[in-house]
């Protein structure tokens, strides 16, 4: 039976990887650079392989070490999980979250998953509406916190940033149609205005085949191949593909997230999930 990956040097091996040098992940990691390098020697001759491409002092993971990479974050963040759900209190109570059903149905479920098992006597009570209602309610206390679409005008911190994209079902090229047939959310709605503007600004005739409050609704115009329709690229399901400037369409802007608390001291769970949030979202953030 193999022995157990170290968690030390795992996370040394992030550390180098994230890095790029033994030099800085030293630094990161409170080691000498001989204590590093050791490390990083005693992982490979424990796995039987090499992990590193190097180029001097630079290091970067080669097919085996981005392999790795996936196991080693995934197993460090359930070591952390588990050490922080033993050293704190019991946390317990209702906490009023408030999302975009695309986020919802594609970003925040595994997210929340994870905070369920590090807060099992959490209740979250689920909220799904358009950017601009959540953000009605939360003004009217019927929501602790909203994760919402931010409009550029509006004062919130960027959480997280996603592409904005068009799709469409592949088999029937909606996307060479003139005038352009568009799936589109209601009125009001920001994805709408970007996609809107977008399409003028560009010269590109088009027409509203559908206009929904349901991103399933959309999902279903497009996959029937009815029109193309403006989505998060994280949340284009199954059915449609990226389409974009090759097709003729185009470039849309980039979403930005923000996470908005609602006013006053809030509740324990709540500022736990606040919290989880912030730091679960903002990571892998996609580049412009």
């Amino acid at each position: 039976m193999p022995n157990p990956l170290d968690l030390t040097l795992l996370r040394s091996f992030i550390a180098v990887i994230e890095c790029g040098s033994v030099q800085n992940a030293a630094a990161r990691v409170g080691r000498s650079q001989s204590a590093v390098s050791m490390q990083i020697q005693r992982l490979e001759a424990e796995i039987g392989r090499s992990l590193f491409l190097r180029d001097g002092r630079t290091l970067r993971p080669n097919p085996a070490g981005e392999e790795l990479l996936l196991h080693a974050r995934r197993l460090l963040r359930l070591s952390d999980e588990a050490l922080a759900s033993l050293q704190r209190p019991e946390v317990a109570g209702v906490v009023r979250l408030g999302v975009p059903e695309d986020y919802a149905a594609y970003l925040l479920a595994p997210v929340l998953a994870r905070f369920q098992q590090g807060f099992p006597l959490a209740d979250i009570e689920l909220t799904v509406e358009a950017s601009p209602v959540l953000l009605r309610q939360i003004d009217a206390g019927q929501l602790d916190l909203a994760l919402v679409t931010r409009d550029p005008r509006q004062p919130f911190a960027v959480l997280r940033r996603e592409r904005f994209v068009w799709a469409a079902a592949a088999e029937y090229g909606a996307w060479a149609r003139d005038p352009l047939p568009v799936a589109l959310f209601e009125a009001g709605d920001i994805a709408r205005r970007y996609a809107i503007e977008a399409l003028q600004e560009a010269d590109r005739p088009y027409r509203v085949v559908c206009s929904s409050r349901s991103l399933l609704g959309l999902v279903a115009v497009a996959q029937a191949g009815l029109a193309v329709v403006g989505l998060v690229e994280s949340c284009i399901p199954p059915g449609l593909v990226q389409i974009g400037e090759p097709e003729g369409l185009p470039p849309l802007p980039m979403f930005d997230l923000s996470l908005v608390a609602g006013s006053g001291e809030p509740s324990r769970i709540a500022a736990q999930l606040h919290g989880f949030l912030a730091r679960d979202l903002a990571r892998g953030e996609p580049q412009p």
